[in-house]
């Protein structure tokens, strides 16, 4: 319960290379669901994807569009020293290059924490501005319904208003916004406004000593007041001028009118104008910047830059402000643009402010850094809507002119290189990205040598491969690469490499899946493609499998993938768009007859008990499609790809259920789980509880339990959670859920050590088919000192259920040895990506003293997966190795993804003294 972790969802990749021949009838390789379907697939083919298939000779992998460091760990202890011995003003740019770096990783948490971080350090308005914006962006808060862009989400560090205001708070991450009790004169009309300004001013008393003339109006002032605004006014009134002498002056040639100059009034009396109309206001900052009044100048557009409120605002006060550089409101007018993201990119008048030749130079006084940050971050929205139009290549172009680092050059270059690639003008892709490279991203030769490959330069672009793996230490991707460039036997070594090196890569799987596919090896291709999926599920990967069902005439498996596809990202272009658009239902049709509610919900229990995570995602999209009304069901989907480790997708699923929920208390549930996604637990319990006082619901409970849970309270504050779980489990609802809250429960027994309540907890979930809770009984036997009864619990799991590597590693635990040894292996074939066998395998492997092959089964994880454990464990074995700077290094590493772990710090601190004792020996003096 405690441990569930959020990540961000990895980078669909879509198959858009298909045959226009039918494919080579299939063989019988001996499995049940081959023999089964083996009947007429070309006619299959023909009628529902009458374009053909994927072939190998047109396979290729996605280039990555974000930086990728030869050595990330070196690259991210530099980062964490240059941060800790920057200057103030240099630390938000340091913590966007952070973010740049750790982008490869895709922890949608990590990133998080990296822009919020640069928000609180950042000095400068417009980069506030930017900077939040951004982080609206990155939590998707425009797709929620209801919710304009700029309204308060209630936190201080994302307020549109705070945003504008000058300086830093480095407390503000954690603030909670007052903008909520703004003052209704924001709001008020134009006539109760200058019905205030006469009250306020009809309090004055104060004799008048000259006249400033509008036509046949007057407008009596007090002469040294209204010299006081700025050194023109004063050697005008004061000075040798006529009108230092006369008691009314003469203002009807200077273009103002009479509602400006009693403006001006008021404002040399009481130094106000939030009372006075926008029109008026904009009157009287043309005066300021004639007569050089400062202070009236920044009070006006202070109070213009609150007006912009909206899109149409925006659009209309800009063209003031670039014609008067007026700083604030333009940040203002750019505020209501970058929080209208995506959709504003789509705007042609936004986007001509942006794009349009002389748009460099009407916005230049707003500063370098501020512009490279700008532009950066409106080309990240479009490298993420996958925009390959001009104004995008503009947008990057602008991005690398106002870059004035190394990195921001080389991203801007880079992902120009990537855009022109997939507008298939190789040869200026290839310029950008040798530039790019030229610069110190070595990944940016992968752009080269594929640009080579597309233009017909096959031998040159492996040699180019070739190079890098010879003169760098081996990547993944770099054999992948060379593998596009390889024949034959050649290119499958590099594939298996690839594979070896980094597992995270999926295209050697596809491509082996489906080079087995047309050598008649269909039971081979089905496992090399539900291998991948075992343990990282992409839509590109999903669609491969259901390509293979349709092929050999599966169609409830092949239909069962697609649904799963379109949970994972309901925009996918299925078969990249050369299936009809019906195929669902045409699917549907050849399949069995449609199932009712009950055979739904019978089915989804099946999947559920089979720990097929799957099958109850294409189940819940199904029992979606027959009736949408069904919103508790979206949250359920969310649940199921959070456990599938796809975060992007189940925030989507979650922010869908909280657009669409009919009850206040529902509500609550769901933006209290989203508020605990990002971190404020505080919060997330307040909305808990407000939902429980509105309505008792199951799911109200269980999110109150589950964020309590996650305040490492103490006994009392357990306690407290078994007593919410409980109340929640009196709540209506079904065996699924209820079988999550005993399992739940029994942890939360466990914690308080009663086991034999933990024991009936976890029984009562196996009575009611929560197949987990094998794993939860498990550890009731471990800790009561029975581990052979233990190990028989994780092996029925293991026979249940689908997914089994977590179950292998969690029964390592409960063996001897050599036995824990045989399950971790096993765990890594099913799931290379979990980093405990490794951490586990160094362990035994310095314990036998073997300490290079220890910190060498450390390198294999940390190469494709730098988690905070696997540093700190390498950094610890080089320090008992006395490897003092390379321990230092992994520290640093480890301290850039979570800066205040305690253990690490500890470790870092004691490397860096031994280290100088080192090197400074102290002599004694006989």
């Amino acid at each position: 319960m405690r441990n569930l972790k959020l990540f961000e969802r990895f980078k669909s990749t879509q198959i858009h290379a298909f045959n226009s021949q039918d494919s080579p009838s299939t063989s019988n390789n001996g499995s049940p669901r081959m023999k089964k379907f083996l009947g007429h697939p070309k006619s299959i083919s023909r009628s529902l994807l009458p374009h053909g298939f994927p072939t190998t000779d047109l396979l290729e992998p996605p280039l990555d569009s974000y930086l990728k460091p030869i050595d990330l760990v070196e690259s991210l202890s530099n980062l964490y020293r240059r941060i800790e011995s920057s200057s103030e003003s240099e630390k938000s740019m340091l913590y966007l290059e952070q973010y740049t770096v750790l982008r490869s990783l895709g922890d949608a948490k990590l990133l998080r924490r990296c822009l919020l971080n640069a928000r609180r350090h950042a000095i400068d308005v417009p980069c506030k501005v930017v900077l939040s914006a951004w982080l609206r962006f990155e939590k998707k808060e425009h797709e929620l319904v209801g919710v304009e862009s700029m309204d308060c989400n209630g936190f201080a560090i994302e307020c549109p208003k705070t945003s504008l205001i000058h300086g830093h708070d480095l407390n503000l991450v954690n603030e909670h916004c007052k903008c909520s009790t703004v003052c209704e004169e924001e709001f008020c009309s134009d006539d109760i406004r200058i019905s205030r300004a006469d009250d306020e001013f009809s309090g004055l008393e104060e004799d008048s000593d000259f006249s400033f003339c509008v036509g046949l109006e007057k407008v009596k002032c007090v002469r040294s007041r209204i010299a006081a605004l700025s050194r023109p006014f004063e050697a005008m009134l004061y000075g040798s001028f006529v009108e230092s002498r006369s008691s009314e002056i003469d203002f009807s040639e200077n273009g103002i009118s009479i509602e400006a100059m009693l403006a001006l009034n008021i404002y040399s009396r009481i130094k106000r104008v939030d009372l006075f109309r926008v029109e008026t206001v904009f009157e009287l900052l043309g005066l300021a910047s004639k007569f050089c009044c400062d202070d009236l100048k920044s009070a006006c557009e202070v109070r213009l830059a609150s007006s912009v409120t909206d899109l149409d605002k925006a659009l209309t006060f800009v063209e003031y402000a670039l014609e008067e550089r007026t700083k604030l409101l333009l940040t203002a007018c750019l505020q209501v643009f970058l929080r209208e993201l995506p959709q504003s990119l789509h705007n042609s008048k936004v986007m001509r402010l942006f794009c349009s030749s002389e748009a460099k130079e009407q916005l230049a006084f707003l500063g370098s850094e501020c512009l490279f940050l700008l532009y950066y971050f409106l080309s990240q929205v479009g490298m993420e809507e996958k925009l390959t139009t001009e104004a995008m290549l503009i947008l990057l172009d602008r991005t690398r002119e106002f870059a004035r680092t190394n990195w921001q050059k080389a991203v801007a270059l880079h992902q120009m290189g990537c855009v022109l690639f997939e507008r298939k003008d190789y040869k200026a892709a290839q310029f950008h990205f040798r530039l790019a490279s030229s610069l110190g991203h070595v990944y940016s030769l992968a752009g080269v040598s594929r640009t080579e490959y597309k233009q017909g330069q096959r031998y040159s672009a492996y040699k180019l491969m070739h190079f890098l793996i010879s003169n760098h230490k081996p990547l993944g991707w770099m054999y992948q690469e060379r593998s596009l460039y390889n024949v034959g036997v050649e290119k499958l070594k590099d594939l298996a490499t690839a594979s070896e090196l980094d597992p995270t890569l999926t295209f050697p799987y596809k491509y082996r899946a489906v080079m087995n596919f047309e050598q008649k090896q269909i039971k081979e291709a089905f496992k090399e493609v539900d291998r991948v999926i075992q343990f990282k599920l992409t839509p590109d990967c999903l669609e491969l499998r259901a390509w293979l069902f349709l092929a050999i005439g599966d169609r409830e498996s092949c239909l069962r993938d697609l649904r799963a596809v379109l949970c994972l990202d309901p925009k996918y272009t299925l078969f990249g768009g050369r299936m009809r658009d019906d195929l669902m239902e045409a699917l549907t049709r050849q399949c069995i007859e449609v199932d009712s509610e009950a055979d739904c919900w019978v089915r989804l229990y099946e999947r559920w008990s089979a720990v097929d995570d799957v099958g109850s995602l294409a189940v819940v999209h199904q029992m979606l499609q027959n009736d949408p009304s069904k919103n508790f069901l979206r949250f359920r989907q969310s649940l199921l790809l959070l456990r599938l480790n796809c975060q992007g997708a189940a925030m989507r699923s979650l922010r869908t259920a909280w657009s669409l929920a009919v009850s206040e208390a529902e509500r609550l549930v769901y933006e209290g789980w989203l508020l605990y996604d990002m971190g404020h637990v505080d919060e997330a319990l307040a909305k808990a509880e407000k939902a429980i006082s509105i309505q008792r619901s199951f799911e109200a409970f269980f999110l109150k339990a589950y964020v309590l849970a996650d305040k490492n309270l103490d006994p009392d504050g357990t306690s407290c959670v078994v007593q919410v779980l409980e109340e929640a489990l009196k709540c209506p609802s079904d065996g699924l859920r209820k079988g999550q809250a005993l399992n739940n429960l029994g942890s939360i027994y466990i914690d308080c050590g009663m086991l034999d309540q933990a024991e009936n907890a976890y029984k009562n979930a196996l009575d009611i088919k929560h197949t987990r809770a094998h794993q939860g009984l498990a550890r009731v036997y471990f800790l009561k000192n029975q581990r052979k009864e233990a190990c028989v619990e994780m092996t029925k799991l293991i026979e249940k259920a689908c997914s089994k590597a977590a179950a292998y590693e969690k029964r390592s635990e409960y063996c001897e040895r050599e036995k824990a040894k045989e399950d971790l292996d096993m765990a890594t074939t099913l799931d290379p990506l979990r980093t405990y066998p490794y951490r586990y395998r160094a362990a035994v492997l310095m314990d036998d003293q073997r300490e290079t092959e220890a910190v060498e089964e450390l390198s294999k994880a940390i190469a494709f997966r730098p988690e905070l454990q696997t540093l700190h464990l390498r950094a610890a074995f080089h320090e008992a190795t006395g490897k003092l700077s390379l321990a230092a290094q992994d520290c640093e590493a480890a301290l850039c993804l979570d800066p205040n772990h305690t253990e690490t710090l500890h470790l870092y601190s004691r490397s860096k003294d031994q280290a100088s004792s080192i090197d400074n020996p102290i002599f004694g003096l006989d």
